[in-house]
C-alpha cells in the first residue's frame, strides 16, 4: 500500500475510529460511576467532592503530557469559545449531580443523557447538517428506550420525593441536559483547532477551576485512606483524563449527534458492572434495553460507513484534526 493510498484510507476510516473512541469515553464514564457510587456509599465523599478531584487530577494529568503542545497564537483566538465550554463542561456535570440530590440517580440520568442526542439532532437538522431519514430516526430511538430501559428501576424513580424536589431535580437534569448537549457540538470545533490533546488540558483546566467555586459553600476534602486516594486517581486519570481526551478526538470527526447517541454506553456499563460486580438484578428489560443500545450504535456504524461510500467526509479535505 502506497503512500497516498494509506493516507486515504485512514482519513476515510476516521469516522469509524472517532466512533469507537466516543464509545470508549462512555464506557470509561461507566467504570467511573461505579467507583462514584463506592467512594460515596462506603467512604461518605459527596458527588461535588469527588469530581472536583476527578477534574484536577485529570488536568494535571492533561497539562503535564500536552501543555508544551498548547499554542498560545491557535489558543488566543479562542479564549472566549474554551471558557465558556469549560464552564459548560463543569456546569452539565453539576447540575447533574444537584438533580440527583433532588430525585435520585435514575431520573436524572434519563433526561440528561436522553435529551441531548434530540436536542443536537433537531438543531442538525434545521441547520441542514444532518438528514432526517429513518435510519437515524431508529438510531435516536433505539438509542433513548434502550437507556430508558437500563437504567430505570421498577418503583424507585421518585418514590417519597415531594413536589418541590421533583420540581427541582427535573430543573437541574434539563439545565445539565441542554449544557451537555451545547458542550457535544462545540467541543468538535476546539479539537480541530487546537488539537485533542491541547484542547482537553484547556477544558479541564477551566472546569477544574469553575468546580472549585463550589467550595465556597461545601468544602472538599482530600481523602488521608489509601484506598479512596487510589479510586480518586483511577477517576482523574481514566475517566477524566483519557475518557475526555478521546470524547475530544471523537468530537473532531463525528457529528454531535453521533458522538451523544455513543456516550449512552455509559450507563450501559455502569449497570452491566454493578450486576457482575456488586450482584446486583440485571433484569429482562435491562438486556433488552443493552441490545437497543448497541443496534442504535450499530446504526451509527451503518450510517458512517454509507456517508464514506458517497462522498468522503469533510475532515479528510483537511487533512484531519491535529492530535497534538
Amino acid at each position: 500500500m502506497d503512500t497516498s493510498t494509506l493516507s486515504s484510507h485512514l482519513h476515510s476510516s476516521s469516522p469509524k475510529l472517532a466512533l469507537t473512541a466516543a464509545c470508549g469515553a462512555g464506557i470509561m464514564w461507566g467504570t467511573g460511576a461505579l467507583v462514584v457510587n463506592i467512594l460515596v456509599a462506603r467512604h461518605g465523599f459527596t458527588p461535588e467532592n469527588v469530581s472536583f478531584w476527578r477534574f484536577v487530577i485529570g488536568a494535571v494529568v492533561l497539562v503535564g503530557v500536552f501543555g508544551r503542545a498548547i499554542s498560545w497564537s491557535r489558543l488566543r483566538p479562542l479564549l472566549t469559545t474554551v471558557l465558556l465550554a469549560g464552564v459548560t463542561m463543569a456546569g452539565y456535570v453539576l447540575l447533574w449531580f444537584l438533580g440527583i440530590e433532588q430525585l435520585g440517580a435514575a431520573v436524572p440520568t434519563l433526561i440528561a443523557l436522553c435529551l441531548p442526542p434530540v436536542i443536537v439532532a433537531i438543531i442538525a437538522v434545521a441547520r441542514g447538517q444532518e438528514t432526517a431519514d429513518l435510519q437515524l430516526v431508529f438510531v435516536l430511538s433505539a438509542a433513548i428506550l434502550g437507556t430508558v430501559l437500563v437504567i430505570t428501576q421498577h418503583g424507585t424513580i421518585t418514590a417519597g420525593v415531594g413536589p418541590h424536589n421533583t420540581l427541582l431535580g427535573v430543573a437541574f437534569s434539563i439545565g445539565s441536559a441542554l449544557l451537555y448537549a451545547g458542550f457535544s457540538m462545540i467541543s468538535g470545533r476546539i479539537s480541530i483547532a487546537l488539537g485533542a490533546g491541547p484542547a482537553t488540558a484547556c477544558l479541564t483546566v477551566v472546569a477544574a477551576a469553575v468546580m472549585s467555586l463550589y467550595a465556597l459553600c461545601r468544602p472538599f476534602t482530600w481523602p488521608t485512606e489509601i484506598p479512596p486516594q487510589a479510586w480518586l486517581l483511577y477517576l482523574g486519570i481514566v475517566t477524566a483524563a483519557l475518557a475526555l481526551l478521546a470524547f475530544s478526538w471523537g468530537a473532531a470527526r463525528l457529528k454531535p449527534t453521533a458522538l451523544t447517541v455513543a456516550t449512552l454506553l455509559e450507563p450501559l456499563t455502569a449497570v452491566v458492572l454493578s450486576a457482575f460486580l456488586l450482584d446486583q438484578h440485571f433484569g429482562t428489560l435491562q438486556w433488552l434495553g443493552a441490545t437497543l443500545l448497541l443496534l442504535s450504535i450499530w446504526g451509527l456504524g451503518s450510517r458512517i460507513s454509507a456517508k464514506i461510500e458517497n462522498k468522503r467526509p469533510a475532515i479528510s479535505q483537511v487533512g484531519g484534526a491535529p492530535f497534538i
